[in-house]
């Protein structure tokens, strides 16, 4: 990592020498002050035709009458110039598209332009220059994420373009450009997993393939050894000789497994080989779409001093609060089929609802109840058959007359231990119909890959979840959840502040110590993110310095 940050300095370091020579150069000085007005008309007329239907720049500049900020010969004018030129020397390290932040073309418009009309067209190709990069950078290249998957159901969180031009009148134009980056600490550690994993690629990777299908502790030879230097390379192991799995290489191969969401059993094992012989580089891929994702989520009004945070992938629900990790339980998520599969997406937890009714999603009535019911109309007898008005419908009839589109019922399950969302649920209203709650069963959060539901979250320790939230309204959570729960009654419980939920998908995120943490990437989401990136003009490696 030394040598990465001395290359990361030194082409900084060049590039502003390099910069402030030829910005020296360009926008020459004016011979007159007449010859230097932007009053003129084909300055205004250029500076118009160019904005188009680009309402937000074209509102910035009406209000302060097409004025320049970027083409004058004034210091102010010069700084905003060197900065943005400097900035976007650094895209790679962000993981953005080079391609689209051509300092060398721009500057060479600037060396040239000498009529008013010239200087109309490079004002308005700045703007809009700055305006496409502050969004890639403050919120994320993809424009619409919805489009790669329509399971993300995210709206980006752009700045208006005259709120971000507006900026560059009244601060340093250095640090507009460097508060656009994602202030968490974890966009940080992803940046610095990028500049490491890019060093240790450049530097040959962590080197062979381990030769084997599973090796356990006890086992010697080629293949030991060739994991041993898997893992040093890794970081999981200090440098050594040695050339059998002993207990400190089970150490390190629990470690491991505990970083990728394997059981860490310290045996390399058919997964955890798998997982140990995945590449540098598509480990890299999965830091730049994780970069991308935490872009999406750089939101003005921040992510809430207390929320809840649920990384679909990790299937772990957690309670932030003030940046601190308070709660963290197990989950279990939507099955891979794509009908079945959890969305991501953002929105406020009002209240629980403590001995829930099961509202049977339409999609489960016809598709699986109904066919049963057709055949048989006692089937499923643990439900009830309810009308429009909530009447409970006799079965004696039967349901042979309907069809999917015509059965006219729902079906719902009472309260108690046999229902399907256990014994309390957490609402967060959303037209997904996507909700956290208790589940009977339990069985299933022993697995390492939990995706079983048809879509709501499932909590492992939905009591714990439910004190911790009530524990800021309640003086004794636990008494007041159980005299709740003992009667059996189906009881809704507003929380007295709403809480922010945001569901999220990392195949790779970071921890304050220790490694990356990379996850499967169950949906395939992420490869499709990675796809539409490619096609952006992101790629590997493109940051060469050493």
């Amino acid at each position: 990592m030394n040598g990465t940050n001395a290359g990361v300095k030194s082409g900084a370091r060049l590039r502003a020498l390099f910069v402030a020579g030829m910005l020296a150069a360009v926008l020459p000085a004016a011979s007159s002050a007449q010859e230097f007005s932007f009053k003129v008309t084909a300055y205004k007329q250029a500076v118009a035709e160019s904005l188009g239907d680009e309402e937000g720049i074209a509102a910035f500049y009406r209000a302060r009458n097409f004025d320049p900020i970027w083409t004058g010969t004034d210091d102010a004018s010069r700084a905003r110039r060197l900065a943005l030129i400097e900035a976007f020397g650094l895209a790679d390290v962000h993981g953005l598209p080079t391609r689209k932040y051509d300092a060398q073309n721009l500057m060479n418009k600037m060396a040239v332009a000498r009529s008013d009309r010239d200087r109309g067209l490079l004002e308005v190709e700045l703007s809009r220059t700055f305006i496409s990069f502050a969004n890639d950078l403050q919120s994320g290249i993809i424009d619409n994420p919805g489009a790669v998957d329509n399971q993300i159901k995210r709206v980006l969180p752009r700045r208006a373009p005259e709120e971000l031009l507006s900026r560059l009148m009244t601060e340093r134009p250095e640090d507009v450009l460097r508060t656009l980056v994602p202030p968490t600490q974890e966009y940080s550690r992803l940046m610095r997993a990028k500049l490491e994993l890019e060093h240790s690629i450049r530097h040959g990777g962590w080197g062979p393939d381990v030769p084997a299908s599973k090796l356990e502790p006890g086992a010697s030879g080629q293949a030991v050894v060739a994991l041993r230097n898997r893992l040093e390379a890794m970081g999981y192991l200090k440098p050594s000789l040695m050339a059998e799995y002993d207990d400190v290489m089970t150490a390190a191969v629990r470690l491991f497994q505990e970083d990728h969401g394997l059981e860490p059993d310290g045996v390399a094992g058919g997964r955890t080989m798998g997982e140990i012989n995945t590449g540098p580089e598509e480990r890299l891929k999965s830091v730049i779409v994780a970069m991308e994702r935490e872009r999406w989520l750089n939101l003005p009004e921040g992510r809430g001093k207390r929320h809840i945070l649920v990384n679909l992938v990790d299937f772990h629900a957690q309670i932030i609060d003030d940046d601190k990790l308070t709660f963290e339980t197990r989950s279990v998520i939507g099955h891979q089929d794509h009908d079945r599969r959890t969305p991501e997406f953002s929105d406020v937890m009002t209240h629980m609802v403590i001995n829930p009714y099961w509202y049977v999603p339409r999609s489960i009535i016809v598709n699986e109840y109904l066919p049963l019911l057709r055949s048989n109309p006692g089937a499923a007898g643990h439900l009830e058959i309810i009308d429009a008005r909530g009447r409970v419908v006799s079965r004696g009839n039967g349901f042979a007359q309907y069809s999917s589109s015509s059965f006219p019922f729902s079906m719902r399950q009472q309260p108690g231990p046999r229902n399907a969302l256990g014994s309390v649920k957490f609402m967060f209203p959303n037209k997904y119909n996507i909700y956290l709650h208790d589940t009977p069963a339990q069985n299933l959060f022993s697995q390492p890959v939990r995706t079983y539901s048809h879509g709501c979250i499932r909590l492992d320790d939905p009591h714990d979840f439910a004190y911790a939230l009530l524990a800021k309204q309640e003086a004794d959570p636990v008494n007041y959840f159980q005299s709740v729960l003992r009667s059996g009654a189906n009881t809704k419980v507003d929380l007295a502040e709403p809480i922010p939920v945001h569901l999220i998908y990392r195949t790779a995120f970071t921890q304050a110590k220790g490694h990356v943490n990379y996850r499967p990437d169950v949906y395939g989401r992420d490869a499709d993110i990675w796809r539409a990136l490619q096609a952006e003009g992101v790629s590997l490696m493109t940051h060469w310095e050493s």
